[in-house]
């Protein structure tokens, strides 16, 4: 048997571009705009933070400032993992989301990435109030909030909605926070993190 000749330069296989992760294999995050200019180093929706499932198991609570890199929907997830019995249920938590996207995309026609970002920038308050006093006078005082507090604040207040509207319903987690979402995207009244923005901005322009 005669030996084969080494394979040459011109016949090496082709080579394929690597795309970028879509969401859940279906969301793509190359589209996601951040319209608001103070929130985009903290909504982590680039390219460079696309991921198939928002499951990273980063340590990000290490250090402070950290999870402003983790990916946003990721960030969701984790705080739906709230309320003792929910506790440390991240597959659970991660296939509630996936079920949400999937209503949000029926409901609105959207890129569900796009519609939950939007919601983050409605639901943060950007103005609360501290208490300042010393020796038992105590006072509050209106400070303005930074973005980054935006943004936890807003993921907050939309699980936390989603979680009572689901409590004692016929509608499922996933319907009721897939709801929350499209709400507060629009600015919404009928969204519980517009109204409890609404409430802390009000509570800290009658204390300015």
């Amino acid at each position: 048997l005669t030996p084969l000749p080494p394979p040459s330069a011109s016949s090496s296989f082709p080579t394929m571009a690597l795309e970028q992760p879509k969401l859940f294999n279906k969301w793509t995050f190359d589209d996601v705009e951040v319209n608001d200019i103070s929130l985009e180093d903290y909504i982590a929706v680039k390219p460079k933070f696309a991921v198939y499932l928002p499951h990273t198991q980063r340590r990000y609570q290490s250090k402070r400032f950290r999870k402003a890199q983790c990916p946003i929907v990721e960030r969701l997830v984790v705080a739906l993992m709230f309320s003792g019995r929910n506790t440390g249920k991240k597959i659970l938590a991660v296939n509630v989301t996936r079920a949400a996207f999937e209503l949000i995309h029926l409901n609105t026609g959207k890129n569900p990435i796009q519609v939950y970002v939007d919601a983050i920038i409605n639901s943060g308050p950007r103005e609360d109030s501290t208490r300042v006093g010393a020796a038992g006078i105590v006072r509050r005082q209106a400070v303005d909030v930074s973005p980054f507090r935006r943004v936890c604040q807003a993921i907050y207040l939309m699980s936390n909605g989603a979680r009572e509207a689901t409590f004692r319903n016929q509608k499922t987690f996933a319907e009721c926070l897939a709801d929350e979402i499209i709400n507060a995207a629009k600015g919404s009244s009928n969204s519980y993190s517009i109204k409890q923005k609404d409430a802390i901005e009000r509570v800290a322009k009658a204390n300015r």
